[in-house]
């Protein structure tokens, strides 16, 4: 223990026999000669030492603080690097799910092109449907499913990295926190011990400030795309977006009741009209949809680039947001969150405030399935839950504060 506490922290085979008052520095013969030559007040340790009653009650506290803060963070950054994973889990079922639709639809278009055709013809349509599938298969696996994983790996990386340091921040300070009761009552070693405490206490803060504190996303770019079509008779007002993992994507068209499909150039190939006005929507699978339609949920599906209206969850309530997470519909209604069963059952009631209109407007469900969120839009609050509904945190917009 005394070993390690004498040893710089910046030339790992020298012992620390000064401290700079200038720099509030514990210094090596070679930190002395590479840095604090000019340094008028730089003294032996045990003088340094001599006479400095320090506060170890308070620092013991500061240090179990900053620790608390380091786990913290770590465990903060090991469930981004889940929910990523998870969601690139999710993703590339889906993509699975689209191909393995692909193969049936193609398959079923077999069929029917054989019947009443010759036994020859019937060869050559199997031996061309074999290429297909093998075609399909080979281009997923080399494609797809590779790029996918090293996507994965690309944005897994910085957080590892981030991840490593909260633990040897973390590993340095609690041996630290551990020393300190072991040295009282040897002046040099407290003195060092409280230094090097103090000194990886500030680092720890600077480094939750660089890594967590108000991340801000940078916009590198940006897109324009008109999807007002000839038939509509007011301005567009997309009001939900939703992508399929084939690369097209669904647009809420609130104003002009409909729903659009836009393919991968983000042209209207497809459009559906609804009740009213849709206000929301998720995906239930790589080819059906659910759409928040005032009171009730129109499920649509997409085959070919076309779209086409399913079954309908009728509710007993307005309905401005929906998510769908592993077979449970999460459902708004402006002061309560629902929770259902894709055959429309209602499983229970997870969250209510009534104390306004549009407190519980949209929702969604992290990655993982802990999690749910809750945009309050007229208390201007993003809400947090547990699976069960219990209120975790809630986030108010600074710059909407009551």
């Amino acid at each position: 223990m005394e070993t390690s506490l004498l040893i710089c922290i910046i030339h790992k085979g020298e012992k620390l026999t000064m401290f700079c008052p200038d720099h509030n520095h514990l210094c090596c013969s070679k930190c002395v000669e590479l840095n604090h030559r000019r340094c008028l007040q730089v003294t032996l340790l045990p003088q340094a030492a001599r006479g400095k009653s320090r506060d170890f009650k308070n620092l013991s506290v500061s240090t179990e603080n900053t620790l608390s803060q380091m786990k913290q963070c770590q465990t903060y950054q090991e469930d981004r690097m889940k929910s990523l994973k998870v969601s690139y889990k999710e993703h590339e079922r889906l993509i699975v799910d689209g191909l393995r639709v692909n193969i049936v639809s193609y398959l079923r278009e077999c069929e029917t092109s054989t019947v009443n055709t010759t036994h020859e013809h019937m060869q050559y349509t199997v031996i061309d449907m074999r290429e297909k599938i093998k075609y399909l298969l080979a281009a997923f696996e080399k494609s797809t499913i590779k790029e996918k994983k090293e996507e994965l790996n690309l944005k897994q990386a910085p957080l590892k990295v981030v991840k490593n340091s909260c633990i040897r921040l973390h590993y340095e300070l609690f041996h630290l926190h551990v020393a300190i009761p072991k040295v009282l009552g040897k002046p040099e070693l407290s003195f060092i011990a409280s230094k090097k405490c103090l000194e990886n206490i500030q680092q720890s803060d600077i480094f939750i400030k660089e890594n967590f504190s108000n991340h801000v996303f940078t916009v590198n770019g940006k897109s324009v795309h008109n999807v007002k079509m000839p038939s509509d008779s007011d301005t567009c007002m997309i009001e939900a977006v939703c992508a399929l993992p084939n690369g097209q994507v669904l647009v809420a068209d609130r104003e002009n009741k409909n729903v659009k499909l836009l393919n991968q150039q983000y042209r209207v190939v497809s459009h559906l009209d609804v009740r009213d006005k849709p206000l929301d929507m998720c995906l239930i699978t790589p080819t059906e949809i659910a759409v928040a339609v005032h009171d009730e949920v129109q499920f649509i599906t997409v085959s070919q680039s076309q779209l086409a209206k399913g079954r309908k969850l009728k509710l007993q309530h307005y309905c401005p947001g929906i998510a769908h997470n592993q077979g449970d519909l999460y459902i708004c209604s402006d002061t309560a969150l629902y929770k259902f069963t894709l055959s429309g059952k209602l499983v229970c009631r997870l969250y209510e405030d009534s104390s306004a209109d549009f407190i519980v407007y949209k929702c969604a469900v992290s990655p993982t399935g802990d999690r749910l969120y809750i945009t309050s839009y007229n208390k201007h609050k993003l809400l947090t839950l547990a699976r069960d509904g219990t209120l975790l945190a809630t986030y108010t917009d600074p710059a909407l504060r009551e």
